[in-house]
């Protein structure tokens, strides 16, 4: 488990200073199901150095993810734009928060060359919010996919955006930048946004999916949403609907872990046969892809689901 102190930082800032206060919630011992390999191999550790080579920062890391060890010694990083500090507060969340720092203009170069000295067929780049700046950062967004898309054009490009909530033509001038696949979480059923994504409105990222899909009908839509956190199985079914009416592709469902005793308590490990289930719905419901495993993350063999994608959108064109 982490620190909500983070004591590596040469200034020794808080990680979550609106956390910092809050009483310890108790951690439940993690069940055999959720069991990762340790990252340290050889491929691993030129992964890293490529990011930290190139000034880089990586989710893999700020959020603390498990597949981690697995990911990079396949050479996959999923980038992290627009600093290491996020001005939401989420009670689920590992990124740092607090005032970011002004864009680095030259971190879109820096992202395209790592994408190219790494070779990947796939990339995908999230960001932190930045409500600090009139655009949410879309522009940068579109930077990134722009030079990526000149350095390494057979590479495909997954972007996992925050929501732009109150930014007026930001999710235009992303989708204007042609990703392959425009991903925003949802996170959670709206009955447990207050408590777990109170900066955010659940209905206003089902519209965002929804008006993605309507500016680009050819782009492939994502959402991906955590269980373990409260929620009931009906209000899982129901955000499926609400996805799918607004015509998203691809569907992930992952185990919430809580990364400090600080953040929001983990209410329950959901065993691996309820994630099937959810898998088996979805399908149901008219979801092209679904990942629904308790080490499910958004980026987490994002190359081969979006090849699964790509093959059931052709499967499912007329002869």
């Amino acid at each position: 488990m982490a620190v909500v102190l983070d004591l590596l930082s040469a200034d020794r800032r808080p990680r979550h200073p609106e956390k910092a206060h809050r009483p310890d919630s108790p951690v439940q011992r993690k069940p055999d199901w959720i069991r990762v390999k340790a990252p340290g191999s050889p491929r691993w550790a030129e992964t890293n150095r490529i990011v930290r080579d190139n000034g880089l920062v990586t989710v893999c890391e700020e959020a603390g993810c498990p597949n981690i060890g697995e990911c990079w010694e396949k050479k996959h990083a999923t980038f992290m734009i627009m600093g290491d500090t996020c001005t939401r507060a989420c009670a689920f969340c590992n990124v740092r928060t607090g005032l970011p720092e002004a864009l680095d203009a030259g971190e879109p170069s820096r992202v395209a060359d790592a994408v190219a000295t790494l070779g990947l067929a796939h990339v995908v780049v999230t960001s932190v919010d930045r409500d600090d700046l009139p655009d949410g950062g879309a522009a940068h967004f579109a930077d990134v996919i722009r030079l990526i898309r000149e350095r390494s054009p057979a590479t495909t490009i997954e972007i996992l955006t925050p929501d732009f909530l109150r930014k007026e033509g930001a999710l235009e001038v992303v989708v204007a930048a042609r990703p392959d696949v425009f991903n925003h979480n949802l996170e959670t059923v709206p009955s447990k946004y207050l408590t777990v994504r109170p900066g955010a409105r659940y209905f206003h990222s089902i519209r965002l999916l929804q008006r993605a899909k309507e500016l680009d009908p050819t782009v492939f839509t994502k959402s991906g949403i955590m269980v373990g956190l409260g929620e009931e199985r009906t209000e899982v079914l129901q955000l499926m609907d609400d996805l799918r009416s607004a015509e998203v592709d691809f569907l992930t469902i992952g185990q919430y872990l809580q990364p400090t005793r600080k953040h929001h308590p983990v209410i329950r490990f959901v065993p691996p046969d309820e994630f099937k289930g959810y898998e088996t719905t979805a399908y149901a419901k008219g979801f092209g892809l679904v990942s629904a495993t308790p080490l499910t993350r958004s980026s987490h063999h994002a190359g081969e689901d979006f090849a699964r994608l790509k093959a059931a959108r052709r499967a499912a064109l007329p002869a």
